[in-house]
């Protein structure tokens, strides 16, 4: 039975820029990569060499603690490089492309007529397993797990977020077939989340999920915070999450045999040209996709994911393996003197600190710039204000800096990972990296508890 939350606490961050319900077909990538560093807690052992032959689903690394889940290519080619990093760490393996979209063949069939075992097996050798995530810490699900629920949501509330109702109004077929697969890897629902203010969603008339609804500010679109609502992770439990674009990878994989990992992604900010939507491959070349596209370029910051939670990247870098957008604003890299003493007529404040407040614009243009440096970190409640679930975000951040496992545990580490607090971080008056340090004790956690 479907439900509706309603949210109060959060922050809509609105910045110009929003990708325009326009598509454009990227050209077929020269190179595309996979890069281990996506991938919290991976240990990767390379698969290939470089100059090595690959079709599209062709592993190219795997992970060393749990061999069966591997990494694959998204395209047919040649293994380009292996570009290592400190202590040869690996830090993306780069395929140039033959253009000649070779695949592997897998099995094309019903997931509602297969056992778990052979959903199981179809996608850990086909390379979509790495799409689940697991709750608690927010890595790699293991196979081997059964987990309490699946989620995914169905919407994104970041600023500039993509549309997915336009995103995948031409793959309902496949994201059908795809939560059918899911359903036979628990015992339990899977839940899919919706945003409040769509009626007539082209995902209401999904089976085999328990719908529910979401309303209210950012984070509502958050995972984290649907599973909070609904059905919270206990200690000892785990659930998976994983996006709505890896459930149409999964429904295509089963319904044609092949990998086909062409997605559309969202191209938006205030230093593109034309926001608008590209349809291109995962992994792709950021410079391919940004080209060109941008106002003033050589002067800009570009974003692999959201301004909350992304990566920055460079022309020469590629797309994240979860991204669905790439964000690109101004770089912010000069100095206001007196900033911080100026009335900010046409500022944005998450605190509201500045006069703008009194008159909010539609959409506001904020670059990078940090306004400061880290400072004393403070009780000041101001995190609560940010953060819908019934945790106090302080002083778990406190307890991660403080190593103090059992606090970690109270104060609801296993239900956060680090998007659930980017809000916190960007309106923190201390400039503390909240984010990073949850990741560390998401780490520590992992290999003191398991």
């Amino acid at each position: 039975m479907s439900k509706h939350f309603k949210l109060k606490r959060g922050l809509d961050i609105r910045l110009k820029g929003a990708a325009e319900a326009t598509l454009e077909v990227a050209p077929a990538p020269v190179t595309v990569a996979l890069k281990p560093i996506d991938f919290p807690g991976l240990t990767p052992k390379l698969s290939v060499k470089a100059d090595a032959q690959v079709k599209a689903g062709d592993a190219l690394f795997f992970d060393k603690y749990n061999p069966e889940i591997l990494f694959t290519s998204p395209v047919s080619g040649t293994v380009k490089a292996v570009n290592r990093g400190e202590r040869r760490k690996i830090l993306e393996v780069i395929v140039e492309a033959d253009g000649k979209n070779e695949f592997v063949s897998f099995s094309q069939a019903d997931p509602l007529k297969l056992s778990r075992e052979k959903i199981t097996e179809q996608l850990l050798t086909s390379g979509l397993w790495p799409f689940f995530k697991q709750r608690p810490y927010g890595t790699l699900a293991k196979p081997s797990d059964q987990p309490k629920n699946i989620f995914i949501s169905g919407f994104d509330s970041s600023p500039l977020a993509p549309d997915y109702e336009f995103i995948f109004k031409n793959d309902i077929s496949a994201i059908q077939t795809g939560i059918n697969a899911l359903s036979k890897l628990t015992d339990g629902k899977v839940y899919f989340g919706l945003p409040g203010k769509v009626s007539n969603s082209i995902f209401a008339g999904l089976k085999n999920a328990e719908l529910n609804t979401f309303s209210g500010p950012h984070p509502a679109g958050n995972v984290g915070i649907q599973i909070h609502k609904v059905a919270p992770v206990n200690k000892g439990e785990v659930v998976w999450t994983i996006s709505v674009q890896a459930v149409a990878f999964i429904g295509r994989l089963f319904e044609t045999g092949k990998l086909d990992l062409s997605k559309t992604i969202a191209l938006a900010g205030s230093e593109v040209k034309a926001p608008k939507y590209v349809k291109t491959i995962q992994g792709a070349l950021v410079g391919s996709l940004v080209k060109g596209k941008t106002k003033q370029e050589g002067n800009e910051r570009i974003i692999s994911g959201t301004v909350l939670t992304g990566t920055k990247v460079e022309a020469d870098d590629y797309l994240g393996f979860y991204d669905q957008q790439i964000s690109v604003i101004p770089e912010g890299d000069h100095y206001e003197f007196m900033g911080w003493a100026e009335p900010g007529f046409g500022k944005y404040s998450a605190s509201k600190a500045f006069f703008s407040s009194l008159f909010p614009k539609k959409e506001y243009v904020l670059d990078a710039n940090m306004n400061g440096s880290e400072r004393a970190y403070v009780v000041t409640g101001q995190y609560e204000k940010f953060l819908p679930m019934d945790i106090l975000p302080v002083y778990l951040i406190k307890a991660i800096l403080a190593n103090d496992i059992d606090k970690m545990e109270q104060l609801g580490i296993y239900e956060v990972v680090e998007e659930d607090l980017a809000l916190c971080e960007y309106a923190c008056t201390s400039k503390i990296k909240v984010q990073e340090i949850l990741r560390q004790g998401l780490d520590v956690m992992v290999k003191e508890v398991g």
